[in-house]
């Protein structure tokens, strides 16, 4: 899709939000429950064509989400021009000096690669940098030796503070590890002066930055957000002056349902999951009838055992009375079925959850700007690199920084 040709922030923002408000009842509520979503009564050719999917044409649209556009625009033409809304275009990149591969062997290969993305698409800022949630300092250590910068590096985590210490040293990087808490008040002073960057910084992580923009003395920002969920259980907390979608957490995690880089054992294993979670909905509903409220995320090591087990630990926490006799088999199958038909009544839902990244972006872009910046918004590599490919660059007026 081409991106629609002068369009301001404002206006694409404003567009996106009228579309995404006007369709609300196909991606507001989740599939994943106990009933049918109700649009499926609304749309019941679109319901059979879904339900009529074969498993090859299905696992294709899944993980190919502009096919999946295309398959679902007949019945949605307004996802059409959602795309266009959608379809931000590369920033500018330089070419940075080769890196020393000795100094980031421990670095997973597609985390390199979305550092030297990222890096690549920032313009040199000519300003000590400011590393924010930054791990291992992978990132900062890049850009400190490529554009001979001084580089401070702020993690909460002390085992990444001291790993970041040890990898500095070992390339004699002018980098400061700062072991903080990013949201605390007294983290704030670490800004003053200097170009912030933020890869993935998750949710209020990342939006406590232009929240605090005008206030902290940081004249340049580059931001690719990530997690837009994290930090919003009261409810998302709008940063620019136009905002009018109300959204939950719950409703802010489809923003990042993509998992396009998820390799394929992690994919099945999530498909399993899911259906254990739909089987002991369907045998609470069956228990107790009725509408099943949602649950919190259960941890990990729940799903590592037996179906049976899942059901009993989770039962417990929510006060699930369980029969004397369960046939734990039946209902195992029950959440099998439950979650094909699942996967393929969320095509609709995630049809619609890049438009709502895009636009929680742009509300990023339009917080920057109300508050005395000038902001862009473009991507930093291809989708298949990471899905989390946009990237905002702010700069005070009259800095001229982080502005190719």
């Amino acid at each position: 899709m081409r991106p629609p040709p002068n369009m301001n922030h404002r206006d694409r923002f404003l567009e996106l939000q009228a579309l995404l408000a006007s369709h609300d009842t196909l991606w507001r509520p989740p599939a994943f429950q106990a009933g049918l979503p109700p649009w499926c009564a609304e749309r019941p050719a679109l319901t059979a064509e879904l339900r009529a999917l074969d498993e090859a044409t299905l696992e294709h649209l899944v993980q190919d989400p502009d096919d999946a556009l295309r398959w679902l625009a007949p019945h949605l033409p307004a996802l059409v021009r959602g795309a266009e809304l959608c379809a931000l275009p590369p920033l500018p990149a330089r070419a940075l000096p080769e890196p020393d591969r000795r100094l980031d062997a421990g670095v997973p290969g597609r985390k390199r690669a979305q550092i030297e993305a990222f890096a690549a698409h920032l313009p040199a800022a000519g300003l000590p940098l400011l590393e924010w949630c930054a791990g291992k300092g992978h990132l900062g250590r890049r850009l400190a030796l490529a554009d001979d910068v001084p580089v401070r590096s702020l993690e909460i985590d002390p085992a990444l503070c001291a790993a970041a210490e040890r990898l500095a040293g070992r390339s004699r990087a002018p980098q400061q590890v700062v072991c903080a808490d990013a949201l605390d008040p007294a983290s704030r002073p670490h800004l003053q002066g200097h170009a912030v960057l933020a890869l993935h910084a998750c949710g209020e992580l990342h939006r406590s930055l232009v929240r605090a923009a005008d206030r902290d003395g940081a004249p340049a920002y580059a931001i690719a957000p990530c997690c837009y969920h994290r930090g919003a259980d009261g409810g998302y907390r709008p940063l620019g002056p136009e905002s009018r979608l109300a959204l939950d957490a719950a409703t802010l995690r489809l923003a990042v349902t993509e998992t396009v880089t998820a390799p394929r054992h992690d994919r099945r294993r999530l498909v399993r999951d899911q259906a254990w979670k739909l089987g002991f909905i369907a045998l609470r509903q069956a228990i107790e009838g009725g509408p099943v409220p949602s649950f919190r995320p259960v941890p990990p090591a729940w799903l590592n055992g037996r179906f049976e087990d899942f059901c009993r630990h989770l039962a417990e926490r929510e006060g699930v009375r369980l029969p004397t006799a369960v046939d734990w088999a039946d209902w195992e199958a029950v959440g099998e079925r439950r979650r094909d038909e699942v996967r393929r009544l969320e095509l609709v839902r995630h049809a619609f959850r890049r438009a709502l990244e895009v636009w929680l972006a742009l509300d990023l872009v339009l917080g920057f700007e109300a508050r005395g910046f000038t902001a862009r918004i473009g991507t930093f590599c291809e989708r298949a690199l990471t899905p989390r490919n946009l990237l905002v660059l702010a700069s005070r007026r009259g800095a001229g920084t982080l502005q190719p």
